[in-house]
Formats: C-alpha cells, structure tokens, sequence
C-alpha cells in the first residue's frame, strides 16, 4: 500500500517469505476473526470492554501477531485495552516522549511499520522499551469514525500490533488491519451511541426521583401549613437558596425528619 510508512527491511528478510502463509490461507484466518469479532460484538457494551475484545481478536488475523494494544485519545493518548498488558510499557514510553511509530500513525493518520533496530536516532524510547521486551517488529494502524451528518472524521486512536519476528508484517497485513480498523470504528461509535444513551436515562431517573420527592415533600408542607402547591414549593425553594443546597435534598431532608417523628 502507498500510504504504508515503513522503515527499511535488511535483505536477509527475504527468505523468510517462504515461512508465511499463502494469502489465501492468511485471508481465511482475517476471515474468521472478523466473524469472531463480529459475533462477540452486543450493542450494549461499554466502550472498554469492545476495545479489550477487539485487542485479543486482532491477534489471530495476523500470522506474526503476537500481541495488540490499543491506544485512544488524540490528546493525551492511554492504553486503552491489551491482550498481553507487559507490553504496554512500549507505548507508554511513546506517550511519555511525545513521539514513536503509534504517535506517527496517529499525526499521519497512515499505518506505520517499525523494525526494531532501525529507529535509534528517530525513537530511541521506542526503541529500547522495544527491545527489552524483545519485540522485533511493530504495526500501528490508526482507527477513525467516519464522517456523518453532523461531525467530520475523527481519530480516536490507534491499533499497535507487536511481533517477537523482525519480517512481521507487509502491506497485505497492513490491508488486514485497515479491516479490523473498520470493525474498531462501528464498534466504537455503538460503544459511544450506548454510553450516552445510558447517561441520558440515568438523567432522566434521576429526574423523575427528584420530582417525586419534591411532590411528597410540598405534600408534607401543605398538610403542616394548610397552604397551596405553589406556597409549599416556594417555601422548599428558599430554603434550598438560604441553606445553599440542592431542592431535592431540602425535600429529601424534609422527608426523612418526618419519618424519625
């Protein structure tokens, strides 16, 4: 792919070729992931969750795929989900320099390979959380809603996948990924869609608890003072101005010193 930013691959790499899989057979098991993503993915599922099962997933689309990480936040870029956590000190190290192969991907927003080895002047943290971890070869691929009817295309982070083999990964591996970026993205966007579903309901519980307690407790007062709604509403209000707290704690208060009488 033209779009696939790369570091040099030393000439002894080519005679590992012969040890991959035929692309059809490699298509086949980026097949079945995808189907195994797709099964396990539930519209109501918080947004951790689908990262973690997309980082595990993503594993077995990848020959050389030992381990994924996903990185989320354009700003202030964390970890997110990780199918082997040891390894999430490398991109940290990322996030701490303010600069390696999953930044790039991010700032380009173009896949970008990483031999290990070939990078010291560029991303020396890189490179030597890298190599102590023995990771020889790094894929970070970045994940983007797409564009609708009332927001722009947006990044929200990046897949990073590593490899104990220098030869992992090439363009058709690149391709593979774009795919899972694409499943990333709608599961991303249901995850977000759920969260603010759940949060507008979570308002509106609240709000419908607090009117109950505020009606019950201009009921108290209009049994007390013998006065209207309005008059018994306008008495909890400015109690809750004078004591400066929340109308429906004033009522809840109201409440719970008649249920100790």
């Amino acid at each position: 792919m033209d779009d696939l930013v790369t570091t040099p691959v030393r000439a002894d790499a080519q005679s590992a070729d012969a040890d991959r899989q035929d692309p059809v057979e490699r298509l086949d098991e980026a097949t079945a992931a995808l189907a195994m993503l797709r099964d396990g993915f539930s519209a109501e599922e918080p947004l951790d969750e689908v990262l973690q099962r997309l980082a595990e997933t993503a594993t077995r689309a990848i020959q050389d795929a030992d381990a994924v990480t996903i990185t989320v936040g354009p700003q202030q870029p964390r970890t997110a989900a990780a199918s082997d956590s040891t390894l999430i000190e490398i991109d940290e190290k990322q996030y701490g320099a303010n600069r390696g192969p999953c930044l790039e991907a991010a700032r380009t927003l173009h896949a970008v390979r990483a031999v290990v080895g070939q990078n010291n002047d560029t991303w020396p943290e890189f490179e030597a959380a890298a190599d102590e971890h023995g990771v020889r070869a790094y894929l970070s691929v970045p994940v983007v809603l797409p564009a609708s009817n009332h927001n722009d295309a947006m990044h929200v982070g990046s897949l990073n996948i590593y490899s104990y083999t220098a030869t992992a990964f090439d363009p058709f591996d690149e391709s593979v990924m774009r795919l899972f970026t694409t499943a990333a993205s709608a599961a991303i966007a249901n995850a977000h869609q759920w969260q603010r579903s759940r949060e507008h309901i979570k308002q509106l519980e609240t709000a419908l608890v607090s009117r109950a307690v505020i009606e019950q407790a201009k009921g108290v007062l209009i049994a007390v003072h013998s006065c209207t709604a309005d008059e018994a509403f306008t008495m909890l209000v400015q109690r809750s101005q004078h004591e400066n707290v929340k109308l429906r704690d004033v009522a809840q208060n109201l409440l719970d010193s008649v249920s100790q009488r």
